[in-house]
């Protein structure tokens, strides 16, 4: 996600291990940039001119390679006074200038790096002593642990800054100056003959995820401690991703993170102008994520509180903050996602598309609590309410039980559903959960039967002031008259599921054992009515004066279909079967019932009178219907036309063959 707009996008297994106290921030010269200390190029640059000499041709070769820290080992070697004298100018050339905000990026990190119990695990290879200087002002003051005398990173009491190239003394001094790392002398015997900088590299990496910050792709410091990372890895020695904050000209997405992969770091870029050292939006990124981490929930829920009223599809890639409102949403204690569901106006609708979209996979199984395999699944894809359920959550596996199985609710869910139950008069919510199976949760039946019965005891003692301010704040809160029918509909489990039960069992069983009680029960459920909900034809508005739809199928299209699909073709095989013909007299009083059923659904959805009379006019894909009972015929041609008028042409035929009549 992003902090900031144009900043970095921060991936959310980062995210995650950082919220969890698993996360380490490794931190180069560039976060030091705004206090005007240079990077290891600018450092020689200093160094040279402070030492007042000019390199050499072995030495300005090596300095064109970008190997600086040959280029100081070469000068240290040549230059009268050798390694004592050129150190002596450090301090003067890593003196920061007094400026606004120059310490800001330090303070932001050392509160990143302090976790939820109060430890501090941070990393930094610069010799400057900003960080040092921050951490003495703090209460009690915060340990330092300088080259060589390294903590060990799996101990959990390790609770201090790391210096892993030694620290910048106040009062220098020849012992001091002598155990900074600088030059490619000093990485060799840190990193590959004495090993004590790798040993520490490798076992941080081992037990935590590390974020580089402030350096730079060819920086030879990362390339020293990667090259110890991919050792320990030849020798089949595991450890998480490693992520690196790096910055990019316009159009150098694709090679830069390249370059990255290839050093087996997974980059978090963000923009920087071509021709240009602007790199705030990594400075102003490091700020926010630090006041968010600060204020814990009440951080999210200022982001809440900061995008509850904006449409969704306002974020762009440069300013994603559906990310934001996401991240914050998905908050365990589920308290940002209250603070959504009670925001006043009530946000829009719009949302739940960014709710339900497949933003999640495999790294995000952590964030909500669910320990992954060891095998990473790339097909995996969920959304913040179709995901999967931890295990204090999910139902049990079981031969039997009680009812229909459902996983319990997190409070970040029952927050969406709260907030779901305030838009119960837009027909898109109605179409959103009918396309979505149309078998709600009983958490939510409850939720919004609680609000039905809430605006009717309001509605019965005529408490018109209490009803307005509802519909002030939530305009599409009370349902109309017109909805209502259709709310009934998913409330008793009458909208069809794509999972529609499988009649041919049915015939099988029917040719085992012969009719009985209990299948001709299962047969009404296999053929009960059932409604498909739709997005509705263009209709014209019926009442122009007020705009307001007077037809429900202005709102919702419907049709009524039964419960299970392929009865017409499983009708046309059983058709012709003796056992079939010889127990259909015993099925007519069942089939009238269910004709009864699907009449008493018309009528209640408003298309049919009390007579059974059906008078509406409309526009159908192949042209105009108008359809009406037709009383006082013959008992089996009136059973067909209830079926036309209630379950339509596709249907008849199919009754037709069961019953016998000819077309």
């Amino acid at each position: 996600m992003q902090f900031v707009a144009d900043g970095p996008d921060i991936p959310e297994a980062l995210l995650q291990a950082h919220e969890e106290g698993n996360l380490v921030f490794f931190c180069g010269s560039g976060i030091s940039y705004p206090a005007g200390l240079p990077g290891f190029q600018g450092l020689v640059d200093k160094i040279y001119s402070l030492v007042g000499t000019s390199p050499t041709a072995i030495e300005k070769e090596a300095y064109e390679r970008n190997q600086f820290d040959a280029t100081l080992d070469l000068l240290e070697r040549r230059f009268p006074g050798q390694r004592l004298a050129v150190r002596r100018v450090l301090a003067q050339a890593l003196q920061p200038k007094r400026r606004k905000g120059a310490t800001d990026t330090h303070k932001a990190l050392l509160e990143l790096a302090r976790s939820r119990d109060g430890a501090v695990r941070l990393v930094t290879t610069n010799f400057d002593r900003i960080f040092a200087k921050l951490a003495a002002k703090g209460k009690p003051a915060l340990q330092a642990y300088e080259a060589p005398f390294l903590p060990i990173p799996r101990n959990s009491r390790w609770n201090g800054l790391v210096y892993l190239h030694g620290l910048l003394p106040k009062d220098p001094d020849p012992r001091s100056l002598d155990r900074l790392v600088l030059t490619s002398g000093d990485f060799g015997l840190a990193y590959l003959t004495e090993r004590w900088a790798a040993r520490f590299v490798s076992e941080l990496f081992r037990n935590y995820m590390v974020c580089f910050v402030g350096y730079s792709i060819n920086d030879p410091v990362l390339r020293y401690m990667m090259d110890a990372l991919a050792a320990d890895r030849m020798r089949g020695e595991g450890a998480p991703q490693a992520y690196a904050f790096g910055d990019r000209a316009p159009g150098q997405e694709k090679s830069k993170t390249i370059e990255w992969d290839a050093k087996g770091v997974r980059p978090i870029l963000y923009e920087v102008p071509s021709h240009s050292d602007d790199h705030s939006a990594l400075h102003r990124t490091l700020k926010a994520w630090a006041e968010n981490y600060r204020d814990g929930v009440l951080g999210k829920e200022r982001i809440v509180v900061d995008y509850a009223i904006a449409r969704p599809s306002a974020s762009t890639q440069q300013d994603d903050f559906v990310g934001r409102m996401l991240w914050a949403l998905s908050d365990r204690s589920g308290l940002p996602a209250k603070r959504f569901a009670d925001f006043d106006p009530v946000p829009s609708l719009e949302w739940l598309e960014a709710l339900s979209a497949d933003r999640y996979g495999f790294s995000d199984l952590a964030r909500f609590k669910i320990v992954p395999h060891g095998e990473i699944d790339k097909k995996l894809a969920f959304s913040l309410v179709l995901r999967p359920a931890p295990y204090t959550l999910g139902p049990p596996m079981m031969l039997a039980s009680r009812g229909a199985v459902e996983s319990q609710w997190d409070d970040v869910m029952l927050g969406v559903s709260r907030w779901l139950v305030r838009h119960l008069d837009d027909p898109k919510l109605i179409l959103w959960l009918a396309q979505r199976g149309g078998h709600l949760h009983p958490r939510l039946v409850s939720q919004i039967e609680k609000q039905f019965d809430h605006f009717a005891r309001l509605e019965r003692e005529g408490k018109q002031d209490e009803l307005a301010r509802i519909r002030s704040q939530s305009p599409s809160a009370i349902p109309r008259e017109l909805l209502r029918p259709v709310w009934r509909l998913l409330l008793t489990g009458r909208v069809r599921s794509p999972h529609t039960p499988d009649i041919y069992r049915w015939k099988e069983r029917l040719k085992r054992e012969g009719i009985s009680a209990t299948l001709r029960f299962e047969l009404r459920e296999l053929l009960a009515p059932k409604a498909v909900l739709k997005k509705p034809f263009h209709w014209p508005i019926s009442d122009p004066e007020t705009k307001t739809p007077t037809h429900l199928k202005q709102l919702v299209d419907w049709e009524l279909v039964l419960a299970t699909a392929d009865v017409h073709l499983f009708s046309r095989n059983i058709a012709g079967a003796e056992e079939w013909r010889r127990i259909l007299p015993e099925l007519l009083d069942d089939l009238q019932q269910l004709l009864r059923d699907a009449l008493d659904l018309r009528r209640e959805l408003g298309e049919v009178d009390s007579r059974g009379r059906g008078t509406r006019t409309y526009q159908g894909k192949t042209g105009t219907y108008r359809y009406q009972a037709l009383p006082g015929r013959p008992a089996r041609f009136a059973q067909v036309v209830c079926l036309v008028v209630c379950f339509g042409r596709s249907v008849l035929a199919t009754f037709r063959h069961w019953m016998q009549i000819p077309g």
